[in-house]
This record gives structure tokens, C-alpha cells and sequence, in this order.
């Protein structure tokens, strides 16, 4: 598992807890040290898993628009708490952190859906950032890439 997987797994274990406690204020800190001593108790990945969920949160209700206008038949509280965190962690990889290149954010979001989700969440992930991407292509904010993603 390279040391970005790891990190956005660590993220995604944080963020899953937050969500799942109803996003208490000011218990993130706490979280994600939990998660890392669960996890990784020695791995040092110079604060990615804090920018990483630190980032999601402030942005929540932009990347949570994001999802509803790209999967409008899915009320963003009726999607899957996975599968939720996984979309907000790869929609924020793909249209807010800009050294992040968008066939490594959806990828790893899509690898993280399959990994911790449900039989179908690496489709539903993939299908959602795909829409989103070709969207971003369209607009200009992104120059596309052949075979994006693998066919899941």
C-alpha cells in the first residue's frame, strides 16, 4: 500500500467516525489520532491525513452540492456513510487540491469505495467523479486523460 493510500485510508476511517457521530465540533483532532495509532501508529505522512480531512470538512457543503447536482437521484443523506466520505474526499481531490491530478483522485476514490463499501459503491463512486470530470473537461478547468479510470 503506498504511503497516499495509506493516508486517505486513515482520512477516510476519520471522516466515517465523524459523520457517523453526528460531525461533533472540535472532536477531529481526537479522531484521527485514534484512526493513525489504529492504523499506522508510525507512519509519517507530513500531515496529508489532517489537510486531507481538515480540507473536506471546511468544504463540506460545496463538495456535498457537487455530489447532489452530479447524482440528483441520491439525496446526500440517503447515500451510504462510505460511500458519502469516499465522494467528498475524491471531489475534493479532483476540484479543490490542485497538485493533485484528477486520474489520482479518482482512482484512489474509487479503490477506497471498493475496499470499504458496499458490491456496487466503486461503480456508484466511479460513475459520480466520471460525470464530474467529463464536466470539468467540458468547462476547460481540466485537460483529459485517456482511460481515465479502469471499467470497475
Amino acid at each position: 500500500m503506498s504511503n497516499r493510500h495509506l493516508s486517505r485510508t486513515i482520512a477516510l476511517q476519520a471522516l466515517y467516525q465523524w459523520d457517523f457521530l453526528g460531525q461533533p465540533d472540535g472532536k477531529l483532532p481526537e479522531m484521527i489520532a485514534f484512526n493513525r495509532t489504529e492504523f499506522a501508529p508510525k507512519f509519517d505522512d507530513e500531515g496529508f491525513v489532517e489537510e486531507l480531512v481538515h480540507g473536506v470538512v471546511k468544504h463540506r457543503a460545496e463538495l456535498d452540492e457537487v455530489i447532489t447536482s452530479f447524482a440528483p437521484d441520491w439525496p446526500i443523506e440517503s447515500i451510504t456513510l462510505v460511500d458519502r466520505n469516499v465522494l467528498r474526499m475524491g471531489v475534493y481531490e479532483l476540484k479543490i487540491v490542485e497538485k493533485i491530478p484528477a486520474k489520482v483522485a479518482i482512482n484512489e476514490a474509487i479503490e477506497l469505495a471498493k475496499g470499504f463499501g458496499g458490491q456496487a459503491s466503486g461503480r456508484f463512486v466511479n460513475g459520480v467523479l466520471g460525470a464530474i470530470y467529463k464536466d470539468m473537461v467540458a468547462k476547460g478547468e481540466v485537460k483529459q486523460i485517456d482511460q481515465l479510470t479502469p471499467t470497475v
